[in-house]
């Protein structure tokens, strides 16, 4: 009885090792893309639900001061404002104009692409705007083009 060897080539493991190797080179980029963008998607979200809660003072008459926001620490932003007790988020506004500015910094665990000086901002017409409705908000961000989610004007050069 003859015996037959099984198993593979050494040739066939290295061509399955390339394979493996193109596939990460393309695939390892567009996951850390992907992840930019949902994470710029998911700050727009978080900061964009505290407009209602800045209406709600604004509505009511209450003081920048006093105005409770309601806000939930957030992994992706650092380095910035005290009124929230959150690093990287800064909220204002005036009674006076009808002006308010949700302003957020990317940091703490944002992917890389964002962290380096890349903002996001909410902004509110004043009474006074002769360009936008009094109230209405228009979205504004610092990152790259190809990471801003839509209704987010970017600001980034190129963009």
């Amino acid at each position: 009885m003859k015996q037959v060897q099984k198993g593979f080539t050494l040739i066939e493991l290295m061509i399955v090792v390339a394979i493996i190797g193109i596939l990460a080179a393309i695939a390892i980029p567009q996951y850390q893309n992907y992840i930019a963008r949902s994470q710029v998607s998911r700050v727009m979200a978080e900061t964009g639900a505290l407009r209602t809660a800045i209406e709600s003072c604004m509505m009511n008459g209450i003081e920048e001061t006093d105005c409770e926001i309601g806000w939930t620490t957030s992994n992706l932003l650092g380095d910035g404002g005290v009124e929230t007790n959150q690093d990287g988020l800064v909220v204002t506004y005036s009674l006076d104009d009808g002006t308010a500015s949700i302003a957020a910094t990317f940091g703490g665990n944002a992917a890389s692409a964002i962290r380096n000086g890349g903002t996001l901002t909410w902004t509110r017409a004043g009474n006074a705007d002769a360009d936008n409705p009094p109230g209405s908000w228009s979205c504004a961000t610092t990152v790259d083009a190809s990471y801003a989610p839509p209704g987010c004007e970017s600001e980034a050069a190129g963009g």
